[in-house]
């Protein structure tokens, strides 16, 4: 780790920290339960592992989700994994609108899964708690990092591993990126359904996530984590282009982060040599 206020890169190949990934799922992590709990008018899936005798003192995980992924990703899984093997508490959840919980895809924004992610840490996790954010997941680790702090709760943020972080991504990288044509249809229609390389059927932009995600725009200032944060960013990605990363090391000026360039990773990230990328980073950093 750095000094506060400046960053460490590397570049990571395939070849690099295959022995925690080829480290056995433990079968418990595959037979835990769905639990649900109400925020709003939405019911929230989630599952919960305790943290145990050997591993209760060090901080928990939480797995923040990317856009139209869920709880039961190979990433998620994978973490729940570690936390089993070494008695840590872990929590998984779905956005509304995304895989076990209740609600439409359709009527979810930023705000709203904002709301639902601060709910179910305030809720379910206790003490210090390590955040890990995939995607559009990066984003709102942020965000829910910046209302602890404002809360005065960030002594429970024990650090930040951002996977692809999409911050901004409703504006700088969907926005940004359309026609004026699909600015028309959005405006007018309030909806374009936008094809995917990760599904068979496309899925819906609605004018409510473009206006709302304005809402929640962190590349206007500096960005405060309040904790340590370590950046997996594959140099392959066509999502959200390793040049973002970068952009957010620069606006995490206060922070101490490490960025991880993976040459030949993707956006997703999930290679059994990428998850034990991932897995020693959470490992490293409580």
């Amino acid at each position: 780790m750095v000094p506060a206020g400046e960053s460490n890169s590397t570049i990571l190949t395939s070849e690099t920290r295959q022995q925690m990934a080829d480290d056995p799922v433990p079968a418990a992590s595959a037979i835990l339960p769905p639990e649900f709990v109400s925020v709003g008018t939405r019911e929230i899936a989630f599952r919960r592992r305790p943290a145990r005798a050997e591993g209760a003192g060090r901080p928990g995980i939480v797995w923040l989700g990317g856009f139209k992924s869920d709880m039961q990703s190979t990433k998620a899984q994978r973490l729940d994994a570690l936390a089993a093997t070494q008695g840590r508490a872990c929590l998984r959840f779905d956005y509304s609108g995304h895989g076990e919980s209740g609600g439409r895809f359709e009527e979810g924004t930023i705000s709203l899964w904002l709301e639902e992610s601060l709910a179910l840490i305030r809720q379910q996790t206790e003490g210090p708690q390590i955040l890990v954010g995939s995607s559009m997941g990066g984003w709102i680790a942020l965000l829910v990092a910046r209302a602890m702090g404002a809360e005065e709760a960030s002594r429970r943020l024990a650090g930040l591993v951002l996977i692809a972080p999409a911050v901004d991504f409703t504006e700088s990288l969907m926005w940004a990126r359309m026609t004026p044509d699909i600015h028309q249809e959005i405006a007018t229609k309030g909806v374009w359904m936008r094809e995917s390389a990760y599904a068979p059927e496309p899925y819906p932009v609605t004018r409510a996530l473009i206006e709302d995600g304005r809402r929640n725009l962190l590349f206007g200032g500096t960005i405060d984590a309040h904790a340590p944060v370590h950046i997996l960013q594959g140099m392959n990605d066509p999502d959200v282009p390793w040049a973002h990363a970068m952009t957010l090391v620069e606006h995490l000026a206060g922070d101490c982060v490490t960025l991880s360039l993976i040459k030949d990773g993707d956006h997703r990230l999930s290679r059994e040599e990428d998850i034990a990328n991932l897995l020693s980073a959470v490992d490293a950093l409580a």
